[in-house]
């Protein structure tokens, strides 16, 4: 399609901001590329100033700007199409969903699926082959169920949502609409409770259940257990990468991102628009303010403001963090003035 078409296309999809101007080219779009990458005919992206060297290189007919007249400029002189915005990202990653969108098989039931005749779906339902789903669960309009798929009995899943192939959804479970579960995780299974005894573990029984708010994303083998009673909750919008753990009845809020490797204990609460990156700890019944952001590999035990951004094991405050890997580093020579001085 031509570049004004695409900008044209783009428009309604991104309501947070405008395009404020176009440049005078109208090149044929026919997909979309990494800035060092994209050839003759791609759209790409500029997200800041830091990238001009890597945009006079490009072989891209068209880019995502900036507002910056520096960079438009430059554009112009390399006769590169442009159109300006305040989130460059924002807009490129609509771009992408004009030219790709992901594998869905047609509506219909895979004649090798096991379904209980109490399951009731709705419209446009796809179920793929060597599916498994058991008494009493509801599915809504427009699910995708790829194949391999596990339903314990008892769920519920909302209209839209799309569950890839093998991952299990246990008892009882309640998913909203929209969301997306990745290969190989596991929603709803047993939390990991056990009563300390003479003998031994004495197993508790799990007879809670996991609710996922609309628009949630769990990753590839991520795990979101069920309490022994209650709920654990994720909330609206939330994302999970793969390989997170969220122990039972933990409580996170709306618009929410865990990178990978992230594990949650038993009664987290968190608030909303928390960010936690790869590899962060979070100890049982810890509280997390809305807004916080935890750096990857952090240690957290206790309560994290809201809007605090916090480091290390334990975990503290961004900048006194900063201030104590410096005087980490300079531990062997502080130790040797120690003893010089002990010397004298």
């Amino acid at each position: 399609m031509e570049f004004s078409q695409l900008v044209e296309r783009l428009q309604p999809q991104i309501q947070t901001h405008s395009l404020e101007k176009f440049g005078d080219r109208n090149p044929t779009i026919g997909g979309v590329a990494a800035l060092t990458e994209a050839l003759p005919g791609q759209i790409s992206y500029v997200d800041s100033a830091k990238y001009a060297p890597q945009m006079q290189a490009t072989q891209a007919s068209a880019l995502i700007l900036p507002l910056d007249e520096k960079l438009q400029a430059e554009a112009d002189a390399q006769g590169i199409a442009w159109c300006a915005t305040a989130q460059p990202r924002l807009l490129f990653a609509a771009a992408i969903a004009v030219f790709y969108q992901p594998y869905r098989p047609p509506a219909g039931i895979h004649g090798t699926a096991v379904i209980d005749p109490s399951v009731q779906w709705g419209e446009e339902v796809s179920i793929g082959p060597h599916v498994v789903i058991y008494p009493n669960v509801t599915i809504g309009d427009r699910v995708c169920i790829h194949g391999n798929v596990v339903i314990y009995p008892g769920v519920t899943i909302g209209n839209d949502t799309i569950l890839h192939g093998n991952c299990t959804i246990h008892e009882r479970t309640q998913i909203g609409q929209g969301c997306v579960i990745h290969s190989g995780a596991a929603i709803g299974a047993e939390g990991f409770g056990f009563v300390p005894t003479p003998e031994g573990w004495f197993k508790m029984e799990q007879s809670g259940k996991v609710v996922l708010e609309d628009g949630v994303e769990i990753g590839c083998n991520s795990a979101v257990d069920r309490p022994a009673v209650g709920e654990t909750r994720i909330g609206k919008n939330t994302k999970l990468d793969n390989m997170v753990h969220v122990a039972h009845g933990c409580r996170i809020g709306e618009a929410c991102a865990l990178a990978g490797q992230v594990g949650l204990a038993g009664g987290v609460t968190i608030g909303n628009r928390v960010i936690l990156a790869g590899q962060v700890g979070v100890a049982d019944k810890s509280q997390i303010g809305d807004g916080a952001i935890a750096s990857a590999q952090t240690g957290i035990h206790g309560k994290v403001g809201a809007k605090e951004v916090v480091c290390g094991s334990p975990h503290m405050p961004h900048k006194l963090y900063l201030k104590a890997s410096t005087i980490y580093k300079r531990l062997p020579e502080i130790y040797d003035t120690l003893k010089k001085l002990k010397k004298v």
